[in-house]
């Protein structure tokens, strides 16, 4: 971080054009930039009426709100599955990445469940969304292995909506064991894995294996403490253990690289957006 902006910019730029493989992994702080905000302005002006009747604070703790009935909590859930995975188009900072990355041989790893990567055209073979995906559902005990598509019904749910609930006749079901349904977001011990999703970690971890011996670029974004095993650890061993491996680690709040990795690490506190705009 001692290195002016300019310089680490023209460093990555240098980094991007030598590598023969990039590894992107992307977290929460990824969607923020590009302007899927879960608090502020932007949950204030969409979701004031569950605001002054449950007291919520932003859009992550809401997702975990203990709320009395099934027509309440799907209320909620239709409005910011609409808002953060059906409505908004493939963001502009998304489409920046995917130009820097099209020509290369990359794969997205993301714990980002709002499909961003898929909208703005990386190939879908090439992403592991380790977290699920809002617009599934599932069965809330994980009966079966089985994912649906909530988009029709979550509109519906938003339409039909009054005063923080919906219609009864509205509330999913589980089609095999008839109990409750959840969005398919790994919350417990019972988010389902399904076919797909195995194979997508199949496919990254052949993509890992094969960055040995290769020139490889990790660029790792948004990506904090919340779930650190599953990109930022694992980023930092794939770095100490090849030599071939940089990481370029962008968080304005964790930027640091391990002691370790001091010297294969690149680190950006700037605005993610700011950094890729400055890069062509």
């Amino acid at each position: 971080m001692k290195e002016n902006f300019e310089k680490r910019v023209s460093k990555l730029r240098e980094l991007m054009k030598s590598a023969e493989c990039v590894l992107i992994g992307g977290g929460a702080g990824l969607s923020a930039a590009a302007g899927l905000t879960y608090a502020g302005e932007r949950f204030k002006a969409n979701f004031s009426d569950f605001i002054e009747k449950y007291g919520m604070t932003d859009m992550y703790s809401s997702s975990f709100y203990p709320f009395a009935t099934q027509e309440e909590k799907w209320a909620y859930w239709a409005r910011h599955i609409v808002l953060n995975r059906w409505q908004p188009p493939a963001l502009p900072l998304y489409l920046e990445l995917l130009a820097l990355v099209q020509d290369k041989d990359y794969f997205v790893i993301t714990t980002n469940v709002d499909a961003q990567f898929a909208k703005a055209g990386f190939s879908v073979e090439r992403i592991f969304a380790v977290q699920g995906d809002y617009g599934n559902l599932q069965c809330a005990q994980g009966c079966h292995n089985k994912l649906y598509k909530n988009r029709e019904l979550v509109l519906r749910m938003e339409a039909e909506e009054k005063n923080c609930r919906i219609p009864s006749s509205l509330v999913p079901k589980c089609p095999v064991c008839g109990g409750e349904m959840e969005v398919n977001i790994r919350m417990d011990e019972h988010f389902v894995q399904d076919e797909a999703w195995y194979a997508a970690a199949e496919r990254y971890e052949d993509f890992c294996s094969g960055v040995r011996g290769r020139r490889t670029l990790l660029l790792e974004l948004g990506v904090g403490y919340n779930t650190p095993g599953i990109i930022r650890f694992p980023f930092e061993r794939l770095a100490y253990e090849n030599k071939n491996v940089f990481l370029v680690r962008m968080n304005r709040d964790f930027p640091e690289a391990l002691p370790q990795n001091a010297k294969s690490t690149l680190s950006f506190r700037e605005d993610i957006g700011a950094v890729l705009k400055a890069l062509p």
